[in-house]
């Protein structure tokens, strides 16, 4: 069997990959993408696409609900679970042809299939029709991950779900169970609390969504609660009995464990990366606790074995996993590059209220030996906040005290996770302190906020 030649094969079509399988055809490679399941990987299938499809949903019928506080009325509010899915597994669908049709356009070939590393360039796919070989002068690995099982909490798509059941669900859940309160668990919490699940998030840590600063972890888990969620933090379920219809969490909290039953629980507990069944062991790749070990390059160490995304570890984001895309294809191409800085990347999470971040939380910031300038501007004081109807977050600003570097950014309410972009390209420009003092912002916006955080965090702030 002749096998077909390529500058570059990419395994996987998420985020990573397809974007780069698409810039180095840009670049004049002969490109070839393998994927086993859908274009556009989870992210645009079972992830960041339609849960933020179905949090829309919640949105608007949390506005419905509220309907009385903007002079509105509005009657026999409720939903239809199904359609509400069903709208959400329309805008993947449309994006998954959205990927489909830019391959085609920048010609890159798509191979249906399942991949293995047959050797150094070498390719085996298994497709539907029997098998394939490839050869690339360069690989990528963009194969992702998958969420992580703990023994005794597996899913079973009936009463312990993955984040996968949780996006088309079979049915309403009464009592919802959330295990993990990261971004995957808090967003799946947000939207079942708000169509009326009774909702309990369990969180190892000491608080919820660990990797935010601690003002703005404070911050959501107050609204969380005044919205009906019950939060156990410092806590770990050690074994779910399930019986029919229901299942009865034994839930350690305080030294003492505790038993609590619930109808459905989601298990969000983080993710394992996609190595198995590829062939790194025979070529000498590096996987350390199921990621691929790699340099700021995403160079693997092996001759022309690249990695990227998910696979090549933390942060788990697919905009991360984009911009390495991007940049291994223009390595490749022979093209200067930056590697991405970790801590220059934006984390977003769309619960309600939406939390978003960049750069170095306070603490950490002092970790690192910083002395710190830090500015706080709540959403009670903005107008565009108050008059829409959003008055409760805040803006949270971390600077160097010597150089007045932004440090960090990180943000809590209605659409900060819009707005972290501000901060993100200040950072990118190597912006200081008075760079964003004397940017002038348009009033009346929500961005003003960002403004006065660095106001403030020199002691200047104007509204407060």
């Amino acid at each position: 069997m002749a096998s077909k030649s390529f500058d570059l094969v990419v395994i996987g079509a998420g985020p990573g990959g397809y974007v780069a399988a698409i810039r180095g055809a840009q670049l004049g490679l002969s490109v070839a993408v393998v994927e086993r399941e859908n274009l556009g990987g989870i992210c645009l299938n079972w992830g960041c696409i339609p849960t933020k499809a179905l949090l829309r949903s919640s949105e608007v019928f949390h506005l419905m609900e509220r309907a009385k506080d903007f002079g509105l009325s509005a009657d026999k509010i409720g939903y239809d679970l199904d359609a509400v899915v069903k709208r959400s597994r329309g805008v993947a669908k449309q994006m998954e042809g959205g990927v489909k049709h830019l391959l085609k356009k920048n010609k890159v070939e798509v191979v249906m299939g399942t991949a293995t590393l047959a050797g150094k360039g070498k390719i085996t796919v298994k497709t539907d029709k029997g098998s394939e070989e490839l050869t690339g002068k360069n690989i990528i690995l963009a194969t992702g991950a998958r969420a992580r099982e703990l023994p005794g909490l597996e899913a079973d798509g009936d009463l312990v779900w993955t984040y996968r059941h949780a996006l088309v669900p079979s049915r309403m859940p009464k009592k919802l169970l959330v295990i993990g309160s990261g971004a995957i668990g808090i967003e799946f919490a947000s939207f079942y609390n708000t169509l009326g699940a009774d909702t309990t998030v369990v969180e190892v840590m000491d608080r919820v969504l660990p990797v935010e600063d601690a003002d703005i972890s404070a911050f959501a888990k107050k609204q969380f609660v005044k919205q009906g969620m019950k939060i156990m933090e410092k806590a770990m379920v050690k074994k779910l009995d399930r019986a029919k219809g229901k299942v009865t969490a034994h839930i350690e909290v305080g030294g003492k464990v505790e038993t609590h039953d619930f109808d459905t629980v989601i298990s969000a507990v983080g993710i394992v990366g996609n190595v198995e069944g590829l062939g790194l062991e025979e070529l000498g790749v590096k996987v350390d606790r199921t990621h691929v070990v790699t340099d700021e390059y995403c160079r693997t160490g092996v001759d022309g074995l690249y990695a990227i995304g998910d696979i090549a570890g933390a942060p788990w984001l697919a905009h991360k996993a984009s911009h390495e895309g991007v940049m291994v294809a223009e390595l490749i191409a022979g093209q200067h590059v930056h590697p991405v800085k970790p801590e220059s990347i934006a984390g977003c999470t769309y619960c309600h209220p939406q939390v978003a971040s960049v750069g170095y939380s306070e603490a950490k910031a002092k970790e690192l030996g910083y002395q710190v300038k830090v500015g706080k501007f709540p959403f009670i004081g903005n107008g565009k906040a108050v008059a829409l109807g959003e008055p409760d977050g805040m803006v949270k600003t971390v600077f160097d005290a010597k150089t007045g570097e932004l440090l960090g950014a990180h943000m809590v309410g209605a659409e900060v996770t819009e707005l972290i972009q501000g901060y993100v390209v200040g950072r990118q420009l190597e912006t200081t302190e008075e760079d964003l003092m004397h940017t002038v912002f348009p009033h009346p916006t929500l961005s003003e906020m960002m403004h006065e955080s660095v106001l403030d965090a020199y002691g200047r702030a104007i509204h407060f």
